[in-house]
């Protein structure tokens, strides 16, 4: 895929001049055309209240190699669809411009760029940093090591748990994986924040924390009480209270779709089903439906209005009670979003989506992130009035690793009958593009982006144990569009062949030894990229523009009003990428800042990227782009 001389517009502030306008504004937007495109007049359509509206567009800066032309759209509806029509490009001089690029036929509205004007995700966000931490397996604090034997298994844990020294193996049977309990704590992560401070993450993820049956803790018992084996609540206070104090956010998850079997409300749906709580869980012809048929995961009825509520209703409800200052976290992470409020004719996942919103909105005066778990295409579910944005899987994590998965490796991916194919950046850039064309700009520059989970292959095992190659992988991670997430531990080189066996103990008494089990070298890379990510508008808030993805190879810009990143990664050594210099205005003052200086050379007009081996290679430079030009006074809107 080479789209270096193709027209180019995304939703980024460097082509859209309000990302969060408020219902009724007058936006506009632009679009850069290379002069050897021979595009004589572009309009803009638009579909209010589900009609198609064309506007004439206007060049507003020339020079010799491209135009600008700017444009005014009405955000009329809560999102605006909007595609560009350019006449004279192509053979019959007629081809549409939308989020998967240039096309010289009529194409579908799924694609088209969009403009949300639900209120914006909060600002902080779009600068953040993810750390995932399972709490059973990241760190103890001192205070329940068994005396005398440090790393022994706790003698405190309840009867269903199967204790674990710290450096035994995790159990990979079926039957016992759930119930090892290795005994971290809330107070051991807090004990550990000097680790996450330096590596310079901004937002400290937990997966579950409340009172379950399982080391994983999606089985919920009760949503009232911090499990006792963490540490209770006082042990997530003073985790929030001490992470403020670093600069960082706390993050919770909390499961919508279902509870455990041994949750409170479950208890008394199984002991009255005839009574309110009854009615809070999916039943089909009286038997008790389940997550995936899991027996132990019963799944929660969103058509109950006493059970909506619950969750998401006032200062005591679930949502709430737990976000802001002392209340433990400042934002939510939710489980299996997906299928929240989905069965069989049933559909009300937007409902629960915008009321659970509208709590943490409440909750946090709007500071509160809200991102839901999702696996695939998620395009149904995140208009920006619900989730905020979602894991993103689909159009991030499973690319990456058809990219970057070992040859002689084969991983399948959460469920897949198959394992993913290897392929080349060209199939792998289209794929990204085409999943982020789905959803508007907003949704998907405030989804996580991750190379792994608590769920998934580590990624050191999926690159074959190359440390080369998660380097490559982290590069990706930190310069790409969206909220990178960090799985703990693949900072250090973990390894997991799959999501049970990726979720070992962090070997902390493994620092500064020679096991091998700590790469100071790959913590250095992750702390230099977070760095140089947190340094760049481009890479936290530029917009996405390929301009070379073939075989090894993939070259890209991140393009913001202030700052322009150029991106090269590759994933082994390849003959040189020429690009055009005219296409890149403003990089003959290229400041290197990450990677190998030297892979990048200035030539008669062109330049050339070249690699020796895997590696991600950054350059910045100040973005010579237009101003805004004034809306018209002759512009009347969408009608």
């Amino acid at each position: 895929m080479t789209e270096a001389a193709d027209p180019h517009h995304d939703g980024s502030p460097l082509y859209v001049s309000d990302a969060s306008p408020a219902p009724g504004s007058v936006v506009s937007v632009r679009v850069r055309v290379p002069r050897a495109v021979g595009v004589s007049a572009v309009h803009v359509r638009t579909t209010p209240d589900g009609e198609q509206f064309f506007t004439a567009a206007r060049v507003v800066h020339s020079d010799d190699h491209e135009d600008w032309w700017q444009a005014e759209i009405t955000c009329h509806n809560p999102v605006t669809n909007y595609r560009f029509l350019l006449e004279g490009a192509g053979g019959d001089g007629y081809a549409w411009l939308n989020g998967t690029g240039v096309h010289p036929r009529d194409v579908p509205d799924t694609s088209d760029f969009r403009i949300t004007t639900h209120p914006a995700p909060p600002e902080w966000a779009q600068r953040a940093v993810v750390y995932q931490i399972f709490p059973d397996r990241f760190a103890r604090d001192a205070g329940v090591e068994p005396d005398g034997d440090p790393g022994g298994p706790r003698t405190d844990l309840p009867d269903w748990a199967v204790p674990a020294r710290w450096e035994d193996p995790v159990s990979l049977e079926r039957a016992a994986n759930p119930v090892q309990v290795f005994g971290g704590t809330l107070d051991g992560v807090r004990e550990r924040l000097d680790h996450l401070v330096d590596l310079g993450v901004d937002v400290v993820y937990l997966t579950p924390v409340f009172p379950a049956r399982s080391n994983h803790r999606y089985d919920a018992s009760t949503f009232e009480a911090v499990d006792p084996v963490l540490g209770g609540d006082a042990a997530l206070l003073r985790l929030q209270e001490e992470a403020h104090e670093r600069g960082l956010r706390v993050m919770g998850d909390i499961t919508t779709n279902h509870t455990g079997d041994g949750h409170e409300w479950y208890a008394a749906a199984r002991q009255y089903p005839e009574g309110e709580q009854g009615g809070w869980y999916v039943r089909d012809d009286e038997r008790w439906v389940t997550w995936l048929g899991v027996a132990s995961l019963p799944k929660l009825d969103h058509s109950a209005d006493g059970l909506r509520a619950r969750l998401t209703e006032g200062p005591g409800s679930v949502i709430e009670r737990w976000l802001g200052e002392g209340g433990g976290f400042d934002s939510w992470r939710v489980d299996v979003a997906n299928m929240t409020g989905r069965y069989k004719g049933v559909d009300l996942t937007h409902q629960v989506a915008r009321e659970t919103r509208a709590a943490v909105d409440r909750a946090t005066g709007g500071q509160g992130l809200l991102v839901a778990e999702h696996t695939h295409d998620h395009s149904r579910d995140v208009d920006g009035d619900g989730w905020h944005g979602v894991m993103n899987y689909s159009g991030f994590t499973r690319p990456v690793w058809t990219w970057l998965r070992a040859p002689g490796f084969a991983p399948k991916f959460l469920g897949s009958p198959l394992p993913v194919p290897r392929l080349g950046a060209d199939l792998v850039a289209e794929t990204m593009r085409e999943f982020s064309s789905l959803v508007p700009w907003r949704s998907w520059s405030h989804s996580m982006t991750l190379v792994g989970s608590h769920d998934t292959t580590r990624v050191r095992t999926l690159v074959g144990d190359d440390v080369d190659q998660v380097k490559v992988a982290a590069g990706l991670l930190l310069t790409m569009p969206g909220i990178p997430m960090i799985t703990y531990g693949d900072e250090i080189g973990i390894p997991g062949d799959f999501g049970e066996d990726g979720r070992r103990p962090m070997p902390w008494d493994s620092r500064g030894t020679a096991d091998g089990r700590w790469d100071e070298e790959l913590v250095e890379h992750y702390r230099a990229l977070v760095a140089l990510r947190h340094d760049c508008p481009a890479l936290w808030g530029g917009g996405m523009r390929w301009l070379y993805a073939e075989g090894e190879a993939m070259v890209y810009l991140r393009e913001h009003p202030e700052q322009t990143a150029l991106v090269h990664v590759a994933r082994a050594a390849h003959d040189p990428v020429t690009i055009d210099a005219a296409q890149l205005p403003g990089a003959g003052a290229a400041e290197h800042r990450a990677g190998v200086a030297e892979g990048l050379e200035h030539g008669e007009g062109s330049l050339r990227l070249s690699a020796a081996g895997p590696g991600v290679s950054v350059w910045t430079w100040p973005t010579d782009a237009p101003a805004w030009e004034p809306v018209p006074e002759t512009y009347r809107g969408g009608w």
